[in-house]
C-alpha cells in the first residue's frame, strides 16, 4: 500500500515547476526591461531632436515684427501720409480658452454697438496662421486701455499692441487722390504673401496707397522670444529686424491741390492740373471730399450709410471716373483732325445762319446763337465755340475718322501710368454701337458728337491729358502721380506712353492756339470776361455738357430747373502758350456755362502756378463768377 504522502506532495516535480516560473520571469523581465531600454533609446537618441524642437516650442515663439509703411510727400517734401503711434487690440485664439465668452467681454468692457458686434467677431476669426494675432480694434483710448488693463485676468490671449497707424493730415482734400489704407480682409488674406505681411493688419485699399502698396508696405521680420509656462515673454533670444516700406514723393503740389479744392467750394466737380513737358499731376481733385482717416480704423456702420446716401456721392471719385460730355472744349481737337485729314484748312470759312442741316434731311442742328455768326474760319470757330462749323466738319470727317482721331489724343482710353481705378470712359465708333445696341451709326449722332455731345463721354484726367498733349503740339507724355521713390526718380519714359501726333505743318498748332487764345482775349471769346488782366498768354476753351436733351424747338432756361437738371460747366486750358508749364481741365456740375465758372476756376489756378500768386478769395470769385454775363447756353 502507497504512503498517503506521495500523492499529496512531490518535492521534485513543485522545484521543476519553480524553476520554470522563475526562468519565465526573468525572461519576462529581461524583455520587458529590453523594450524600455530600447525605447529609451529610441526617444533620446533617434528622436532627440524632434523633441527637443518641440520642448524648444513650449517654452520658445516667434513672433512677427510688422515693416513700417513708407511715407508720402507732395513735390515740395510736405507730408501727405504719415504714421503715428497707436494701440491696437488682437486676440490670439489658440490661448483663448472660451472664444465667445472672451469676445462677450471684450464687447462689455469697450461699449461696442450692436452694428459692430458682428464685424468684431468677424474679424476675430481672421488670421494669417497659427497663432497669428487678429486685429480686433485699432486706435484704443485711455479710457478703453484702463478697463482692459483691469480685466487681463479675465482676458487670456488679448493683447494691447502699440502700433503706427496711418494718418493723413489733409485728409479731405487728399481723400482721392492718395486713397487711403484699411484692415486686411478674409479675400485679401487668400492673395497674400503670409511671410510678408506676418504681423500686418492694414493694406491699401485705393488710389496712390493701393497702387504702390508693394513699394509702401515693406517686409516683415521676426524676434525669437523666451516665455514661460503662462506665455509672459522672459527673454528676446534673436530677431530679423523688418524692412521698413519706401517713402514716395509724389508729383502733386500740396498747395495747388488745396487751392483746386477751395475753388470748388464744396461744389460736385473736379480740377486736374499736369504739367505737359513731363506729365507730372499737379493737382487732381474730385469734390465733394471726405475724411479717408475713418476708413483706416474701420468707419463705423452709420457714418459709411452717410456717405453711401450722400446725394453728392463723396467717395465718387470724379477726376478719375466721372464721365461727362466734353461739350465744346473738344472743338481745337476737332480742327486738327479736320487739318490733319485734310478736310479743312486754317483760312477755309462758312456761312452759319444759326443751323445746320445734313442733305435729305429737314432737321435743323441749331447753333446756340439762333442768329448765327455769320462767316466763320477756324480761329473764329474756335473763338466764338460756333456750332455750325463743327457740325459740318464732323460730317465731312465721318465718325470713323473722328474716332480715330480722337483716340489719338487719349480719349476713350486709360491715359495714367499709376492712377488705380482710372476709367477708359468712351469714345463712341460705329462698331461700339453695334456691339452695344445692336444698330447702325446714324449721320445725326456724327454731329452730335462733333460738339461733343451724343454718346461721347471723358474723365476730367482725359481732358487734362488731351490739353497737354495738345498744348506739346502732339507729343505725348503719360501723366504719373509719383516722381520718387525713395532716393530713385521714376523714369520718364512711361511704358505703353502713345504715339506722338505728327502733324504736316507746324503752323497749323499756331492757328489752332490763336484761336483758343482769342477765346480768352479776343473781343468776343466766349471767356473774355475771365481772361481780363492776364499777365501771360493763355489758351482755352470753354464747354458746356448737356445734362438732358433739348427738342428742335425748345430753349435752354437755368431758372426753370431744378439744380441737378442744369448744364455742366467745362473748361480746358494751357499757360503761357509760347511755352506751356501747365495744362488745366475743370468741370463744374450743374453750374451752367462753362466760360463763367468753369473758366475762372481754370484762371485761378493757373494764375497761381505762373505767378505765384496767393489763393483769391472765394467769395469774391463767386461773385465774379455771378456778374460775369458773358457766357451763353451751348458754348
Amino acid at each position: 500500500m502507497r504512503d498517503r504522502r506521495d500523492t499529496l506532495k512531490n518535492p521534485q516535480q513543485e522545484l521543476r515547476i519553480f524553476r520554470m516560473r522563475s526562468l519565465l520571469a526573468v525572461v519576462l523581465v529581461v524583455t520587458l526591461t529590453g523594450l524600455l531600454m530600447g525605447r529609451l533609446v529610441y526617444l533620446q537618441v533617434v528622436q532627440h531632436e524632434v523633441y527637443s524642437t518641440r520642448s524648444e516650442k513650449n517654452r520658445v515663439r516667434v513672433e512677427p515684427l510688422p515693416p513700417t509703411r513708407g511715407l508720402i510727400h507732395d513735390r515740395n517734401g510736405v507730408l501727405l501720409a504719415e504714421n503715428r503711434p497707436t494701440y491696437n487690440l488682437t486676440l490670439i485664439r489658440e490661448r483663448v480658452v472660451d472664444l465667445d465668452a472672451t469676445l462677450a467681454l471684450l464687447v462689455e468692457l469697450l461699449e461696442i454697438s450692436d452694428e459692430e458686434r458682428e464685424a468684431f467677431h468677424v474679424r476675430s476669426r481672421q488670421r494669417q496662421r497659427p497663432f497669428q494675432p487678429a486685429l480686433l480694434m485699432s486706435d484704443l483710448d485711455e479710457t478703453q486701455i484702463a478697463r482692459l488693463a483691469v480685466n487681463r485676468h479675465r482676458l487670456p490671449g488679448v493683447e494691447v499692441e502699440a502700433q503706427l497707424l496711418r494718418y493723413y493730415p489733409d485728409a479731405e482734400i487728399m481723400a482721392h487722390a492718395l486713397g487711403y489704407v484699411g484692415r486686411i480682409n478674409a479675400e485679401e488674406l487668400q492673395r497674400l504673401d503670409t511671410g510678408r505681411y506676418a504681423g500686418t493688419h492694414f493694406i491699401g485699399k485705393t488710389g496712390v496707397e493701393r497702387f504702390y502698396e508693394d513699394v509702401l508696405h515693406g517686409q516683415a521680420g521676426l524676434r525669437k522670444v523666451e516665455t514661460n509656462a503662462r506665455g509672459r515673454v522672459l527673454r528676446e533670444l534673436g530677431r530679423t529686424d523688418p524692412v521698413p516700406g519706401q517713402d514716395l514723393t509724389l508729383t502733386l503740389d500740396k498747395e495747388l491741390q488745396t487751392l483746386a479744392y477751395e475753388l470748388l467750394d464744396g461744389r460736385r466737380g473736379s480740377i486736374v492740373a499736369i504739367a505737359p513737358k513731363t506729365g507730372e499731376i499737379l493737382a487732381m481733385v474730385s469734390a465733394p471730399g471726405f475724411d479717408s482717416n475713418q476708413f483706416v480704423t474701420g468707419i463705423d456702420v452709420a457714418s459709411y450709410r452717410a456717405l453711401q446716401n450722400d446725394i453728392d456721392l463723396p467717395l465718387f471719385n470724379r477726376a478719375i471716373r466721372g464721365q461727362y460730355p466734353p461739350g465744346s472744349t473738344i472743338k481745337p481737337f476737332l480742327a486738327m483732325a479736320g487739318l490733319v485729314e485734310g478736310v479743312i484748312t486754317p483760312d477755309r470759312a462758312i456761312n452759319d445762319p444759326g443751323y445746320y442741316q445734313l442733305p435729305n434731311d429737314s432737321r435743323r442742328y441749331r447753333n446756340w446763337l439762333r442768329w448765327g455768326h455769320g462767316r466763320v474760319d477756324m480761329e473764329r470757330s474756335i473763338a466764338v465755340s460756333n456750332n455750325t462749323y463743327y457740325y459740318s466738319l464732323a460730317h465731312e470727317l465721318g465718325i470713323d475718322r473722328v474716332h480715330s482721331s480722337m483716340s489719338a489724343f487719349g480719349f476713350g482710353q486709360r491715359v495714367a501710368h499709376d492712377v488705380f481705378g482710372e476709367s477708359a470712359a468712351l469714345m463712341p465708333s460705329r462698331e461700339w454701337k453695334r456691339g452695344r445696341f445692336g444698330q447702325p451709326w446714324y449721320p445725326g449722332e456724327t454731329l452730335s458728337v462733333g460738339i461733343g455731345q451724343g454718346y461721347w463721354q471723358v474723365t476730367p484726367l482725359q481732358l487734362a491729358t488731351a490739353t497737354a498733349v495738345l498744348a506739346n503740339r502732339g507729343e505725348w507724355v503719360k501723366p504719373r502721380l509719383a516722381s520718387r521713390i525713395g532716393d530713385e526718380p521714376v523714369e520718364g519714359t512711361l511704358p505703353d506712353t502713345q504715339r506722338d501726333i505728327v502733324v504736316e505743318h507746324d503752323g497749323w498748332w499756331d492757328r489752332v492756339f490763336s484761336g483758343m487764345e482769342k477765346v480768352l482775349s479776343g473781343h468776343e471769346g466766349t471767356a473774355r470776361r475771365t481772361g481780363a488782366g492776364l499777365e501771360y498768354r493763355m489758351a482755352g476753351k470753354s464747354g458746356t455738357a448737356q445734362v438732358f436733351s433739348l427738342g428742335q424747338d425748345q430753349r435752354y432756361n437755368a431758372d426753370e430747373l431744378a439744380e441737378r437738371l442744369r448744364d455742366h460747366a467745362l473748361f480746358m486750358a494751357f499757360a503761357p502758350l509760347e511755352d506751356p508749364q501747365i495744362a488745366v481741365s475743370v468741370i463744374v456740375e450743374n453750374a451752367g456755362g462753362g466760360s463763367t465758372h468753369a473758366a475762372h476756376l481754370a484762371r485761378a489756378m493757373t494764375d497761381r502756378w505762373l505767378l505765384d500768386d496767393e489763393a483769391p478769395d472765394v467769395e469774391e470769385l463767386r461773385e465774379a463768377m455771378d456778374n460775369d454775363t458773358g457766357s451763353v447756353a451751348g458754348n
